[in-house]
């Protein structure tokens, strides 16, 4: 097993690249298969959740074909009527949406159901709500969810609770139903934007995207395209939290500042200086800051996908603060590992309640899932001494070149092979 090894209280410096968004890219590459033509997606991020979803497509007989590390061709007219069975795409909780693009090309669609990330509950009563009210019926057996229809009907659908995943579920199968659907309380995250943008640029007849009602008018088929995915935000609000909690200055690069609006907002409201550019943020801190209270909400509020990020700052902060978290449950497994780099951090149902203290010490911790792992990772680059960070298979889920982005800035981390044999442990350097 390879670990991170980290050595802390070094202050991040200089400037970094950002990513496709990840988000983005697992339903654009699921949607590429709803055409027969061949479809390039540009900007494709190198993280394992996305070897997974290609490789789910390659096993029901997709044509995926990598042009360089961050391009893909995707053709999905030879794809068989299989279960989607593959053992990496059960790992991830973006292979549901193989769900949406089978049912609204092939009207019959079987995928294994996902695990992804602990947590907490992930249901997806509104993806079948949704479904439905198309027109397919929908069982789960045997661990896998089937869904078919002999035709699929537009519908007015009102999501009971807002959900990034049904929406775009919902959108792809909608994108070749008969008729109109309209989608209220759709969630407005830039990737189901992104999504939109995507399909219309197949074919599709897609309006509303970015608000609350989403309006679409189905067509027969779909075409070619050649397009590019939209840059990682939570990967960008990640660095620009790195910079703050080590009180550095960190220019992140590639970016839409729209995006990343609820972030820099509380980036200054404790202090940090911020400075924002066409397609750039930089993020400088050189004191102590200061505490608030946050709350994560659908987007545009502040995103639960940085609810751990923000926390590690503020567990660095001067005063007490409150962390609310009102999307997913079990989001605060990590704490447990703060206490022990020296955190005061009390949880209490969905609240988390910190006082700042001066610093962390380093210590050996573990990632319980991909944003509290790279959160731990910003704490251990903030503390006293080394920390080892294990179980950093989740945190490479959706970091591309983690390690060599950090120490590009300055950062003194190194990734660990362990042959499990004593005393055999490896530093090798990264960069």
């Amino acid at each position: 097993m390879e670990y991170y090894a980290i050595r802390g209280g070094i202050p991040l410096s200089g400037e970094i690249d950002i990513a496709g968004a990840k988000n983005a890219a697992l339903p654009i590459l699921a949607s590429a298969i709803m055409t027969n033509d061949t479809v390039i997606v540009e900007n494709v991020p190198d993280v394992s959740d996305i070897r997974a979803i290609l490789s789910a497509i390659s096993s029901i007989g997709g044509h995926v074909e990598a042009v360089d590390r961050h391009t893909y061709k995707i053709n999905g007219s030879p794809i068989k009527d299989e279960p989607v069975t593959d053992e990496l795409v059960q790992k991830i909780r973006g292979s549901y949406y193989l769900i949406g693009a089978l049912l609204g090309k092939y009207h019959h669609a079987e995928v294994v159901l996902p695990k992804g990330c602990a947590i907490g509950l992930r249901p997806i009563d509104q993806h079948v709500k949704g479904f439905r009210a198309l027109g397919a019926d929908i069982r789960i057996a045997h661990g896998m969810i089937i869904a078919e229809a002999k035709e699929l009907t537009g519908s007015h659908i009102y999501l009971d609770v807002v959900s990034v995943g049904a929406t775009i579920n919902i959108m792809m199968a909608a994108a070749l139903a008969k008729g109109n659907t309209t989608i209220e309380n759709a969630a407005k995250e830039p990737h189901v934007v992104d999504l939109a943008n995507f399909l219309n640029s197949m074919g599709a007849r897609i309006r509303g995207a970015g608000t609350d009602v989403i309006r679409i008018r189905g067509v027969q088929s779909l075409h070619s395209t050649e397009y590019s995915i939209i840059p990682d935000q939570i990967e960008a609000g990640t660095y620009m939290f790195a910079a703050a909690a080590t009180r550095g200055d960190v220019t992140i690069r590639n970016v839409i500042p729209k995006h990343l609006e609820s972030l820099t907002s509380k980036l200054k409201e404790v202090g940090c200086q911020v400075e924002e550019s066409d397609d750039a943020v930089r993020v400088a801190a050189t004191r102590r800051l200061s505490n608030t209270h946050v709350k994560t909400l659908p987007y545009p509020g502040f995103p639960t996908d940085m609810q751990p990020q923000i926390t590690v700052l503020l567990g660095l902060a001067n005063g007490t603060s409150i962390v609310t978290e009102s999307i997913f449950e079990s989001r605060f497994k990590y704490v447990d590992e703060l206490t022990r780099m020296g955190a005061q951090i009390k949880v209490e149902g969905n609240t988390a309640i910190i006082d700042g203290v001066d610093h962390f010490t380093g210590t050996r911790i573990i990632a319980p899932d991909l944003r509290a792992g790279a959160a731990l990772v910003i704490a251990a680059l903030a503390a006293e001494g080394r920390s080892d960070i294990h179980d950093i298979r989740y945190i490479e889920r959706g970091y591309e070149d983690f390690p060599e982005k950090l120490r590009a800035l300055g950062a003194d981390i190194r990734r660990v092979d362990d042959d499990d044999a004593p005393g055999r442990a490896v530093i090798r350097r990264v960069g």
